[in-house]
């Protein structure tokens, strides 16, 4: 993982407003690579959609990390968490992308939330917190029925610890119940899928520009 050095948060210069918009994806399947993962692939689309409105995009596999758990920025030890969180911060946009296991997002999600939990308690010289001004987005796969609940789960968590969120802010897929067809075994993108990816691209792409020239106030 590439370290980062950026400012967590500051009001934006001239040059900062014409930069490209940055991404970062973090994907929470539960199988390290190089196993294939359609939560993986779902969050490229969506970083390749976002490339389309001038978005540059990472993609990081959490299970391919030592991700401590707890509710700090740094949990010491070969922590893997402070270089992804970098990575977080020097981005525009958050795409958090899950399976659904028993109807819940990954543990590693629900990892992911609680580390950005920490963020609560960072905050810049105007009192907000680091994450302002950020938006993020999800990405839910599964061959049972729970893409809304699940969703709705990683919204609430990502708001509450700052990151906005724009209309349609989720692209998922769920196969027929007690089946095994994957996403990534499809022969290729059902076109509801592709629209609701494109959908969330726009508006999402919309909206970190928009809160990027004209910042949150403290």
């Amino acid at each position: 993982m590439a370290s980062y050095d950026h400012p967590p948060h500051q009001d934006p210069t001239p040059d900062d407003r014409t930069a490209p918009l940055r991404a970062v994806a973090l994907v929470c399947t539960l199988s390290p690579s190089p196993a294939p993962s359609s939560s993986q692939l779902l969050a490229q689309q969506v970083l390749d959609e976002l490339a389309g409105h001038g978005v540059t995009g990472t993609l990081v596999r959490i299970a391919d990390h030592d991700v401590r758990s707890g509710v700090a920025t740094d949990m010491g030890d070969g922590d893997a968490w402070p270089d992804i969180r970098a990575a977080v911060l020097a981005a525009d946009i958050l795409v958090l992308s899950t399976p659904i296991w028993l109807g819940h997002p990954s543990s590693i999600a629900q990892r992911v939330l609680e580390r950005l939990n920490a963020e609560q308690s960072e905050t810049d010289e105007q009192g907000r917190m680091t994450t302002y001004g950020k938006v993020a987005a999800v990405c839910v796969v599964g061959n049972e029925d729970g893409a809304h609940k699940v969703s709705a789960d990683l919204f609430q968590g990502l708001n509450d610890v700052g990151f906005s969120l724009a209309p349609n802010a989720v692209t998922y897929w769920v196969g027929e119940a007690m089946q095994s067809t994957d996403y990534q075994d499809l022969d290729g993108t059902p076109e509801k899928t592709k629209a609701t990816t494109a959908a969330l691209a726009t508006h999402t792409a919309h909206l970190a520009r928009l809160l990027r020239d004209a910042p949150y106030a403290s």
